[in-house]
């Protein structure tokens, strides 16, 4: 399972949110490349990128400090937020990005998802956020009725390479992660899933890793820069 150290950037800051809410952010680092690369010496295998500003505003925000992540770092990276065209997709990825995250587009456009797919095997992730089982688009802003696994069954024939789940009510808040509704979404898939919000120790870790079924990764931000979750540590817990 993959540890994906989590960089949000607010502003051309790395920050934290306390569930999604972008008045409760948290400033870890005035200089998000130096703490992408922090990571990348510690021994991560990739980086999970959020441009929050973008995701409210629908557009790439924070694209000079993700370029110098990418620039900075030889690990690949993920980035969600804001990413709603084929163009910026296709920007984002001719930039050296892994893999783009789609959210408020996979419930708005689900076409577009299946374009990008086929157009860039291996490269595109669908990120599903929900409170209490239920989809939220546009940066957490707005609720839908969308079911969130019935979301992630939708796009099973997709080709889309992963399955990022957010529970928000846990993310930020250094209460451990949705392990049952993080497994009960990986049984109800074949794609790979990876799970975010919550997570804020080891024991969470190997929650996931244990929880019965086969998850890609999770992802932590929060716990890494407060020092509750030692990466090193984490990193070699993982592999054994």
């Amino acid at each position: 399972m993959i540890l994906y150290p989590a960089i949000d950037l607010k502003d051309g800051q790395a920050v934290r949110l306390l569930r999604g809410e972008m008045e409760k952010a948290t400033v870890f680092s005035d200089d998000p490349a130096a703490q992408a690369r922090a990571f990348v010496e510690a021994g991560c295998e990739w980086l999970h990128l959020v441009d929050l500003n973008g995701a409210f505003a629908g557009t790439p925000v924070n694209a000079a400090p993700v370029e110098a992540i990418l620039a900075a770092c030889d690990v690949p990276a993920q980035l969600g937020g804001g990413i709603r065209d084929m163009a910026t997709i296709e920007s984002w990825l001719s930039k050296g990005l892994a893999r783009v995250i789609l959210g408020t587009v996979a419930v708005e456009n689900p076409a577009l998802v299946r374009d990008a797919a086929r157009a860039f095997p291996g490269q595109v992730a669908v990120g599903i956020d929900a409170r209490e089982g239920r989809v939220a688009t546009k940066g957490w802003a707005e609720e839908t009725d969308v079911d969130a696994t019935d979301l992630a069954r939708s796009f099973e024939d997709a080709g889309v390479a992963a399955i990022i789940y957010t529970d928000i009510n846990r993310d930020g808040a250094m209460q451990g992660p949705n392990v049952e509704a993080t497994a009960a979404l990986a049984r109800a898939v074949q794609i790979p899933v990876i799970a975010s919000g919550g997570v804020s120790s080891l024991a969470d870790l190997i929650a996931l890793r244990d929880c019965g079924v086969a998850l890609n990764g999770a992802i932590s931000g929060r716990a890494l820069y407060d020092g509750a979750l030692d990466l090193r540590q984490a990193l070699a817990a993982l592999a054994d």
